[in-house]
């Protein structure tokens, strides 16, 4: 029955990073496609900006979330810290897209409202990201075998 269940799971983890490739392959897909037709068009440099840098870090998030997939299929075990990467990511993309999309000045609307509570949850995220770290490798942050953080 346990042979049966871990077959199972890592079924799923399969079929999950293959419609994440396929994910990241519409994206890039995407992307392209959006830049050809701003120069194709008429040309709005913030509209593209925005565009493909939405796009760009989506495809980051995505391959973020692969890399976590193979990495559960590979050690049969399930880590928070790449989730907290991929949240971070999240958090700092849509900050960087609320900013480029905010008036040039500073005002206290729903804008300015939705930047501290993602600032908060980006200090959040990586306080939790360095008490993880701190707790799993107490030697001065040695990266643990098949990590990718340096």
């Amino acid at each position: 029955m346990q042979r049966l269940l871990q077959t199972v799971e890592d079924a799923i983890h399969l079929i999950v990073a293959v419609l994440l490739v396929l994910l990241a392959g519409l994206l890039t897909i995407g992307v392209v496609d959006d830049v050809v037709d701003a120069i194709q068009g008429p040309y709005h440099e913030e509209t593209i900006v925005l565009s493909a840098l939405d796009n760009s870090l989506v495809l980051f998030i995505v391959a973020e979330l692969l890399h976590t997939v193979r990495l559960t299929i590979r050690n049969q075990t399930l880590d928070a810290e790449p989730f907290l990467v991929v949240g971070l990511i999240a958090g700092i993309r849509k900050v960087l897209i609320v900013t480029a999309e905010a008036d040039k000045s500073f005002r206290w609307s729903v804008q300015g409202i939705e930047l501290l509570v993602l600032m908060g949850l980006i200090l959040v995220m990586a306080t939790a990201v360095y008490v993880w770290r701190r707790s799993t490798r107490p030697d001065n942050f040695l990266p643990v075998q098949g990590s990718r953080t340096p």
